[in-house]
């Protein structure tokens, strides 16, 4: 709006100034300000342009979704965009249906379409009804399906096409900038009427007083057009539209340094609001570990034994023959993974890293997962969910009959056990003593920090209808399998910076309390004083016992999805805390909405979670973590440089032309300087400014949390004392400076406004330095790091230099003196050890 109105200020200028001087001389003033709109306006563009096509390449990359797909006769991973009909599409709890298709085959398959159709009523799928569209998820069982139509042509992308994607809404912090950017707009509006009024009545006094009231010349129409434009420079230069530049910028900039560290932003507000964390509620396995499992102990047949390349031979040997096909019957017909031939002809474990560990286990046994699965029919399959923690099949057995299979959580399907398999692999009942035996092999893996699995069986003598749920009781158990899943390199050294960075770590995990405590101590998140507390404990506790038990909580083993969305609640709303949770699960989907920032496993996480997240986590690292936190604390204080930047800028060009202008009757500083400025301030200061990289220190303060005020006492001590010491300086060069260079003659007024507007440029270009930390004395560290920073300044100066040197005509500068120079770069650089001065005055 204001650059309109200069535009119109300009033209106005051309006709006037050739009416009274002719071309190309009257023409001047107005081409001055037409190429400085036209830079403005260049550069602003540029900045928009590059910032927009990063947000599509991370548009692009929010899409990239892979799925495992039969074609040819060879599974496969692939792309969601590589799809073609009669692919034989495989889904799992948690996945989104890529495309329409047919359901081939499957179980307990639950559809939720209310994407699609509104309803929150999930569908079953099946035979009868085995139409899958494009865009719903699947919420229970998995299935194969046979894609029919792909793309555009879908449900969902019929849909699509009638829609126009909206952009990402305002930020919070872009939201409080908005209202600091209005009231800036407000003050400096009426700087400018009251400035223009001053102005005017100075013209008018003037006709006054020589009796020249009602005869006007184009010279006075030129000057009253001059003291518009200088009204309306006066609003450009205090309307800070870098504002919301600068954050767009900041978080541009970090987005696209984010996805080299390995995170994919899908909120622009989660990389601030990460800034601002107090607490992480963490899951453990993939996040913590590295989710490479191995089997490394078992308990078969009430016997314990190491697992090692070099014993797996005489593992069998040991054990009786009924119970190891038993046992391998178990682990390769009651899995979600499968073993597959692929292209290059090599075998590939397809499946979680914890199906993954077992199929690795069974095949070393000597075992042949097609064997087994071609030998028995499945009737029934439950897949598992983290609300049971188990997970079954019921299959007909080549000779008759029905068994069933369960496997899961060990305490949980224990207890669903009344016999168990002996050393001589016989069936007795499961007496205290062998349960005692059990248990305490539980507790001795868990301590050992592997995580445990039961598995178990049951003759189903009485037969078994497909529409009935799977028993929970009655089983006899196989054993119990220790899998090792070390913990991650780096995680211990990331949980301690968390902590000096004054964000709390907390694990959260459906694990055994003890694995969950052995691993929290080796990350460095259990300490002393905290506290470990199994889920269902959790859920009986009452408020009163919450507000003391919540802060001291360290782990929360054996916890369901809503265990997690409780505590996450609590945190927010009881204890005012801003918190991150990592999830990767469907059923983590509440959990990772309720809090601040959602963090969704890119690897193992369903394309559920992924969606309720704002942050994707794309190697499930913790320290990827830390770094997203990182990030979020330099968008803040970037932002909070560049603020203070220009409101110093902001607070010394009005109050000299206010104060000029009322004093002097002219303005020292003219719309086209006052446009130079504006874009040294706004575009060029939030390019230098905002794109800062982290610094390690940045996780040696405390957090900002939900409450901090944006512009700290810091910052304003910064200002008011730069602003002081600019507006002196340019006081003084106006009431001193022509005595001081000896400056008389007819281009006596132009010197010295050149000079006051060379100085205040300088002054700016060494006060964008000294932002750069706002509270450390030292600025210079690790400024050539950011080379866009050093670019920028170079780029300024040499303008500033081109401005006063050849652009006199446009500008209204004229050359200056080596001495003029000088002194205009040494009051510049002054500033700094001013500013140094400044941040020794505690606040």
């Amino acid at each position: 709006m204001t650059l309109m109105i200069l535009g119109v200020c300009a033209f106005m200028s051309l006709i006037v100034g050739i009416a009274m001087e002719g071309w190309p001389k009257g023409a001047h003033d107005g081409l001055g300000i037409v190429a400085s709109i036209l830079l403005v306006v260049f550069v602003t563009a540029t900045s928009d342009y590059r910032q927009s096509l990063q947000f599509k390449d991370l548009d692009k990359e929010k899409k990239k979704i892979t799925i495992q797909v039969t074609r040819s006769a060879c599974r496969q991973k692939m792309s969601i965009y590589d799809l073609l009909p009669g692919d034989i599409v495989h889904l799992n709890i948690g996945d989104q249906v890529p495309a329409d298709g047919i359901f081939v085959s499957g179980f307990s398959v639950l559809i939720d379409e209310s994407s699609l159709t509104g309803e929150s009523e999930p569908v079953m799928v099946n035979a009868e009804n085995p139409f899958m569209l494009s865009g719903t998820k699947l919420q229970d069982g998995s299935c194969k399906m046979m894609v029919t139509t792909v793309g555009m042509r879908t449900q969902w992308g019929k849909l699509m096409a009638t829609l126009s994607e909206g952009g990402d809404d305002e930020t919070p912090l872009q939201v409080k900038l908005n209202g600091v950017a209005t009231i800036i707009g407000k003050v400096g509006l009426f700087f400018a009427v009251v400035t223009f009024a001053v102005l005017m009545q100075g013209l008018f006094m003037s006709k006054l007083q020589e009796g020249t009231i009602w005869s006007w010349s184009g010279d006075e129409a030129l000057k009253m057009l001059e003291f518009f434009a200088v009204a309306v420079t006066i609003v450009v230069v205090a309307v800070p539209e870098g504002l919301p530049l600068a954050v767009t910028l900041s978080l541009a900039f970090a987005m696209k340094k984010m996805m080299n560290d390995k995170a994919l932003v899908r909120h622009l507000a989660a990389c601030e609001t990460m800034g601002s964390a107090t607490s992480i509620c963490s899951d453990k396995t993939g996040t913590l570990t590295t989710n490479h499992m191995t089997v490394v102990k078992s308990c078969i047949c009430m016997g314990v034994k190491e697992i090692g390349n070099d014993n797996k031979a005489s593992f069998c040997s040991d054990i009786p023959e009924s119970a190891v096909k038993l046992l391998l019957q178990s682990i390769f017909i009651n899995t979600g993974g499968e073993i597959v031939i692929n292209k290059d002809g090599k075998r590939e474990i397809l499946g979680t890293p914890t199906e993954a560990a077992l199929l690795e286990f069974g095949l070393s046994l000597g075992g042949d997962s097609q064997v087994e699965r071609q030998a028995s029919k499945l009737v029934k399959v439950e897949p598992f969910n983290s609300t049971k923690k188990r997970m079954g099949v019921v299959l007909q057995l080549p000779e008759g009959g029905l068994r069933a299979h369960t496997k899961g959580a060990s305490e949980i399907v224990l207890a669903g056990c009344d016999k168990v398999i002996n050393s001589n692999g016989e069936v007795v009942p499961l007496d205290e003593k062998s349960f005692n035996h059990l248990n305490d092999t539980i507790n001795q893996f868990a301590n050992e920090a592997l995580r445990t699995l039961c598995l178990a069986y049951m003759e189903l003598e009485n037969g078994f209808s497909p529409v009935n749920a799977m028993p929970v009781s009655g089983y006899t158990c196989i054993g119990i399998v220790g899998i090792k899943d070390p913990v991650r390199p780096g995680v211990k050294e990331s949980v301690a910076i968390c902590r000096s960075a004054g964000i709390t770590v907390r694990m959260v995990t459906g694990d055994n309390i003890n694995t969950a405590k052995a691993i929290a101590r080796e990350c460095g998140i259990l300490t002393d004083d905290g506290i470990a507390i199994e889920g269902p404990d959790f859920r009986e506790k009452s408020q009163e016992e919450m507000l003391t038990l919540i802060p001291k909580i360290q782990v929360m083993a054996r916890s369901s999805p809503m265990d997690k969305h409780t505590l996450v609640k609590q945190l927010r709303t009881t204890f005012d805390e801003v918190v991150a949770v990592t999830g990767d699960g469907t059923n983590d989907a509440p959990a990772l909405h309720e809090a601040d920032i959602g963090l969704a496993m890119g690897i193992a996480g369903t394309e559920v979670a992924k969606e309720s997240a704002d942050v994707i986590i794309l190697d499930d690292n913790f320290s990827t973590i830390v770094t997203v936190a990182k990030w979020g604390r330099s968008v803040y204080i970037n932002i909070q440089k560049f603020v203070q930047f220009q409101l110093t800028v902001n607070i010394v060009a009005l109050i000299v032309n206010f104060s000029s202008a009322c004093l002097t009757g002219s303005a020292p500083l003219t719309a086209v300087q006052l446009l130079w400025v504006n874009m040294i301030m706004d575009t060029l200061g939030a390019l230098a400014l905002a794109t800062e990289p982290p610094t390690n220190e940045l996780m040696k303060r405390s957090p900002v949390g939900r409450k901090g005020n944006f512009i700290s006492n810091v910052m304003w001590r910064n200002i008011l004392g730069q602003s002081f010491y600019q507006f002196m300086v340019i006081w003084y060069l106006q009431a001193k400076g022509k005595a001081m260079f000896n400056l008389d003659g007819p281009d006596s007024d132009l010197i010295l406004n050149t000079l006051i507007f060379n100085s205040f440029v300088f002054c700016q270009v060494f006060n964008e330095i000294s932002s750069r930390n706002m509270e450390e004395i030292d600025v210079f560290k690790g400024i050539l790091d950011n080379y866009v920073f050093v670019v920028v300044l170079s780029c300024t100066a040499v303008f500033q230099i081109i401005i006063i040197e050849f652009l006199g005509t446009f500008a209204s500068t004229t050359p200056l003196t080596c001495s003029q120079w000088f002194l205009s770069v040494f009051v510049g650089f002054l500033g700094m050890p001013i500013a140094a001065a400044l941040k020794m005055i505690p606040v």
